[in-house]
């Protein structure tokens, strides 16, 4: 990748590569106090072997937006953001018992085999999850720590460090406060913002800025396009979960009703419902022997009400926002063009 150009599969290659690297490192690490760790080691292994580096991307566009030239001690740092991203996403699965991530079984399912007969397999199967989890998010840290860059830029971004672990905490905690009550899209846009907006895109973005050393108006228009393009990014997952084929998703489309979660597209379809629809779809929601059938009886009923219809409009009003703030403020065009490259392909996954 040359400093006026945007490759983002080079850009993945790197990240991948590295965090294959730093992974198996570690899980050699845990091998050498037992080889009874070897389920464990490989769920770290395995655990941000997928995706497409967005995390890390922002974090990288938000130092070059401050700049900064490319830098490989940077994108260690920005690596870091996806050991963050593996962190929730062991955890998330964990805390809606999902079986299926990638189209591979989720880290929980899988550390079930080697507990195979063994009394209590299922409870400590989760255990070692939540375990693999805590230690993917400490790991982050770390590689932020040792990525290389002066002590004296760290410093200038580990408060945002903070903020992220608060708010990602926060935004999973106000979920599972939320999950099975009455949908409101207010509670499920505060969701949105905590438990995935701000981590995903602002967040990184800040810290790579801050990284870089750029001026606090600088910041402040990267946050305002970062903040509205993360809450459309997980619109569009919201979408997908209900709308999206498993086998390009690696999820099963059941899983948002099943655990009746509060998402926005749920809670602009209740909003729109009249009350026997309501009725109707409070009967099907957390149900644990949902079919393919009641998916599709919901899904008819979100299109009746024009609920995809909605989302879709929430979704282009937060893109045409975030993109409206990168005119101005000395953003190199590079970095221009790849953060409006970016605010696409986080949005318009269908690929």
């Amino acid at each position: 990748m040359t400093p006026d150009e945007w490759d983002p599969s080079g850009f993945k290659d790197r990240v991948d590569d590295l965090l294959d690297d730093y992974l198996a490192d570690e899980a050699e690490l845990l091998l050498a106090i037992d080889d009874a760790l070897e389920p464990v080691a490989e769920q770290l292994r395995a655990a941000a072997r997928h995706g497409k580096r967005l995390r890390a991307a922002f974090c990288y566009w938000g130092w070059r937006a401050g700049g900064q030239p490319d830098n490989d001690a940077l994108l260690r740092a920005a690596a870091s953001m996806e050991l963050v991203h593996a962190a929730a996403t062991v955890h998330d699965d964990l805390i809606d018992d999902s079986p299926l991530r990638h189209n591979l079984p989720t880290a929980h399912v899988s550390l079930r085999a080697p507990l195979a007969g063994r009394r209590g397999a299922y409870g400590a199967a989760r255990a070692l999850a939540m375990l693999v989890g805590d230690h993917l998010m400490a790991l982050a840290g770390q590689l932020f720590a040792d990525s290389g860059l002066p002590a004296a830029y760290l410093a200038r971004a580990r408060p945002v460090w903070g903020d992220l672990a608060r708010d990602l905490v926060a935004g999973e905690c106000l979920e599972i406060l939320a999950t099975g009550g009455c949908p409101d899209p207010e509670v499920s846009l505060k969701v949105v913002r905590h438990k995935t907006a701000k981590y995903t895109v602002e967040q990184p973005l800040l810290i790579g800025a801050l990284l870089a050393g750029a001026s606090p108006d600088l910041r402040g228009a990267l946050s305002a396009y970062g903040l509205p393009l993360g809450e459309a990014f997980q619109l569009r997952d919201d979408l997908l979960g209900l709308f999206g084929e498993p086998e390009r998703t690696g999820k099963e489309g059941l899983d948002d009703i099943r655990t009746h979660r509060p998402t926005a597209l749920l809670a602009v379809t209740w909003q729109a419902a009249v009350p026997a629809q309501r009725e109707h779809l409070a009967g099907v929601l957390g149900r644990g022997d949902l079919d393919e059938r009641h998916l599709r009886e919901v899904r008819e009923l979100m299109v009746a009400l024009k609920a995809p219809e909605r989302v879709e409009d929430m979704i282009a009003a937060r893109v045409r926002d975030a993109v409206g703030h990168l005119g101005g403020l000395g953003i190199p065009p590079q970095a221009r063009r790849a953060l409006t490259t970016l605010a696409s392909s986080a949005t318009d996954r269908r690929h």
